[in-house]
């Protein structure tokens, strides 16, 4: 089988490159590990930047989205029992989408589906070949069976334990990673949410975040230690320690309920340079992560796919390669912003077992500093909203 972009991992990353590819007649084919029904299982996070929205709008996969997503203009910021508001909209004249990955994928899927996309599932035994050639090309087996598929390209969105980066040698990529001391136990709940915008949390129990994904569906987390387990909370005692945590207004007209979901995050920042190796490109997690606090995950994957479809448009329609020579050096450099934007924001919020006593008077001062000034409102604004690509 030949294909003009061989594309490792069917998640939001993959499938939107592949939709992108799709609109501009280029060719591509998306190998996914696992079924579709255990990729459209997991459960993410939920806030889109407008460069996202409008790469959905590209695609030609944005209008349930715009239909049932819910526009954000601003996020609310607690520490004890006070709370604050910091306004996207009239900081950066742009606001955020909350809309779940698992609806984002969703969408990818049928529109690949209704273009008769190329699409195999439970693929093993991925093994990139030649990506430092003229010829790549990739084996894997399906149902026990040996295959062969060549390509132009390979875009490695397969995430942290995919084969995609373990397949740029050693002695040319470096990695960059700081492990943080505490997870998030998150719950799902059919449960209307507790305000109509977000609220990040700090208190002296440590961080807490009250998100949603529609009207009557809310997630919530609190951050817990990284030797806990969903099984060492029951519902009550997560809804209770949540109450603790956020300003007693708002935990007095929580509604709670049976949880649907539960699961415990742990986090961490990563990222590998570069981000190419010949003719082979990581996206997304292949490449990075970032802790889930300001929600850049999957932002940062779509910027990767913003800079990788660009690159990959301009060389088959006008036969540059600049896009494609350059899309390490650009992707990185966003990148490295918003793993200082999670870093920073995780760093505000969260509770540290080493932090002395000054150290948390100077959170507390950065927190007061972020409330009063309207500069660091706008810093802020505009790196949660979404830095330009």
């Amino acid at each position: 089988m030949k294909t003009q972009v061989a594309i490792i991992g069917g998640g939001p990353a993959g499938l939107l490159l592949s939709q992108l590819l799709h609109t501009r007649g280029i060719d591509s084919v998306v190998l996914e590990r696992k079924t579709k029904d255990y990729v459209l299982g997991r459960i993410r996070a939920g806030v889109l930047e407008q460069g996202l929205v409008k790469l959905m709008e590209e695609a030609g996969c944005a209008e349930r989205m715009h239909a049932e997503g819910l526009t954000h203009d601003g996020t609310l910021i607690s520490y004890g029992n006070e709370i604050f508001r910091v306004d996207f909209s009239e900081h950066t004249g742009k606001p955020v989408m909350v809309y779940g990955q698992t609806e984002v994928t969703r969408d990818l899927y049928e529109a690949r589906e209704k273009a008769n996309g190329k699409i195999e599932f439970e693929v093993e035994d991925v093994v990139i070949h030649g990506a430092n050639t003229d010829l790549p090309h990739v084996y894997y087996t399906v149902d026990g069976e040996a295959r062969r598929l060549d390509c132009d390209f390979v875009a490695g969105c397969d995430g942290f334990h995919g084969v995609s980066r373990q397949s740029i040698p050693l002695d040319v990529r470096r990695e960059y990673e700081k492990i943080y001391p505490f997870g998030w136990l998150g719950i799902l709940s059919e449960t209307p949410p507790v305000n109509h915008e977000l609220i990040y949390a700090n208190s002296n129990r440590g961080f807490a975040l009250c998100s949603m994904r529609n009207s009557n569906l809310s997630r919530y987390y609190i951050q817990c230690s990284l030797s806990d387990s969903p099984g060492d909370w029951t519902d009550e005692a997560f809804w209770e320690e949540l109450k603790r945590r956020i300003p007693k207004e708002q935990a007095d007209k929580l509604v709670t309920g049976p949880s649907i979901e539960k699961s415990i995050a742990p986090l961490r920042s990563f990222v590998t340079e570069p981000m190419r190796w010949g003719r082979l490109f990581l996206c997304g997690d292949a490449a990075h992560i970032v802790p889930p606090t300001g929600a850049k995950g999957l932002n940062t994957a779509a910027s990767d796919v913003h800079y990788l479809y660009n690159g990959l448009r301009e060389f088959y329609e006008k036969g540059s390669e600049e896009g494609i020579d350059t899309y390490s050096e650009k992707a990185l450099k966003r990148v490295w912003k918003a793993e200082r934007f999670s870093w920073w924001f995780s760093s505000l919020m969260h509770r540290y077992p080493d932090q002395s006593e000054f150290d948390l008077k100077i959170q507390v001062a950065e927190l007061e500093f972020l409330r009063s000034n309207k500069a660091a409102q706008q810093a802020m604004a505009e790196n949660y909203v979404g830095l330009p690509y």
